[in-house]
This record gives C-alpha cells, sequence and structure tokens, in this order.
C-alpha cells in the first residue's frame, strides 16, 4: 500500500492562512458577528488561531500513521507560543522561542552526523522513497559504502546549518515584530503577523538549503551505486 501524501494546501490554510487571518483580524470578525465584550474575546481569539495547527498535526498524524519529528516539534513550537500568550509573559520570552526552537532543532540534526544513522540518511533511505535493498547492494559490490556514509554526514550538516539560519532569520523577525505585552489584541496581531511572514521570511531560504542537502544525497547513490535515479526511486527500474 503506498503512502498517503500531505496535502501541502492544507499544510498551508491550518498552519498559516487560517491562523494569521484570525489573530491579525479577530476582532473585527467578532464584531461583524455581533460580539461587544472584549473580557475574554483576546484570550479566545488566541486559543482557537493556535488550535489550528495543532488539530491538523494530530489530525495528519491519524491519517498517515506517520509521525514526523518536525512537525512534531512544530506543534510543540505552537503550544509554547500559546503557553506566552495564555500566561502574558513578556515579549522577549516570546523573541528567545522564536529564535531557540529551530536552534535546538538544529543541534538535534548536528548530534546526528557522527552516529550511524544521520539525519539526511533517515529522511531520504526509507522504503517508502527509495529502493533501499538495491542501494545497499550496489554500495557493497563496488566498496563505496565509506564515501557514501561521508556524503550523508556532510548533507547532514548541510540541514544542520539551515536550522541555524533560520533561528538567525527567526530572532531577526521577532525582534522586529513584537512590541506590545501579551494577552492583548496587538500582541495577537504580532502573532499573526509572524506567523504569515515565518514562511516568505524564513522557510523558503530553509528550504532551498534543504532541497541543496537532497541534491547532493542523490548525487551521491548514483555515483557511488553506478545506478541511474529512476533505478533507485522505490518502484522505479522495474
Amino acid at each position: 500500500m503506498s503512502e498517503k501524501r500531505e496535502n501541502i494546501w492544507l499544510n498551508l490554510c491550518f498552519n498559516i492562512v487560517a491562523p494569521s487571518v484570525l489573530l491579525i483580524k479577530g476582532k473585527r470578525i467578532l464584531e461583524l458577528c455581533g460580539v461587544e465584550s472584549w473580557d475574554s474575546a483576546n484570550v479566545w481569539i488566541f486559543v482557537v488561531s493556535l488550535a489550528f495547527p495543532t488539530l491538523y498535526g494530530l489530525w495528519d498524524l491519524s491519517r498517515r500513521r506517520k509521525w514526523n519529528i518536525i512537525s512534531a516539534i512544530g506543534i510543540l513550537s505552537v503550544l509554547l507560543t500559546g503557553g506566552v500568550g495564555l500566561f502574558k509573559l513578556s515579549k522577549e520570552v516570546m523573541i528567545i522561542k522564536e529564535g531557540t526552537v529551530p536552534l535546538v532543532i538544529g543541534a538535534a540534526v548536528l548530534a546526528t552526523a557522527p552516529t550511524r544513522r544521520p539525519l539526511a540518511k533517515m529522511l531520504i533511505m526509507n522504503e517508502s522513497v527509495m529502493d533501499v535493498k538495491k542501494i545497499e547492494s550496489a554500495l557493497d559490490e563496488r566498496g563505496t559504502r565509506e564515501e557514501f556514509d561521508s556524503a550523508l554526514k556532510g548533507a547532514t550538516y548541510v540541514v544542520a546549518l539551515s536550522f541555524v539560519l533560520s533561528s538567525v532569520l527567526n530572532f531577526a523577525l521577532a525582534s522586529w515584530i513584537f512590541k506590545s505585552p501579551a494577552g492583548t489584541e496587538e500582541f495577537n496581531a504580532e502573532v499573526g503577523r509572524m506567523t504569515a511572514l515565518s514562511f516568505p521570511v524564513i522557510a523558503l531560504p530553509a528550504t532551498i538549503i534543504m532541497f541543496f542537502a537532497v541534491y547532493k544525497i542523490f548525487g551521491a547513490i548514483t555515483r557511488c551505486t553506478g545506478l541511474k535515479i529512476e533505478e533507485i526511486v522505490s518502484g522505479g527500474g522495474k
């Protein structure tokens, strides 16, 4: 049975579009609905907006039966953001949180580089993507396993670099955006802007670096095994 693929449009809608619109335009939406009491409105807007990415992550897990570590950390980040807003912690805590989460991920990725299971291998070398048995056999036949493992280690360093870049950009963007105390309408709007801008400002550069790492891995596979791409992609070469 083929693995169910994630719907990228649902991902963008639940993780970026819906939370951003609610946080930035939440008060206006409630006014159109006839809500006049604002004693707890900001809190509810905040809770509902953060529920979107959290529930989507749990739904996607139940549907695909596959726990993605990056998605898990994303949910944790959302919950931490919720904690800052609900407990009305200082904006400095929010800024530090935004910069620390990707840095922690990068450190975890870096820690896998010298091990027998670097992150690059865990992400790419699995049965749903590659014909792993054919690759392993070709590496043994050609005696190039050591060269290939070195390439995987290098690709893992590149992936770690992408998260370090995300950390720097996150911290800079959060420092520029967050000016208001947590629990206020202004803070909600700032979280919304952070969510909306994080994709083009942070995710795209990091994704480009990750694609470079994947490109290097594919190059190493074809070089070390002598196989063509269509022969190593799972389901190909039959």
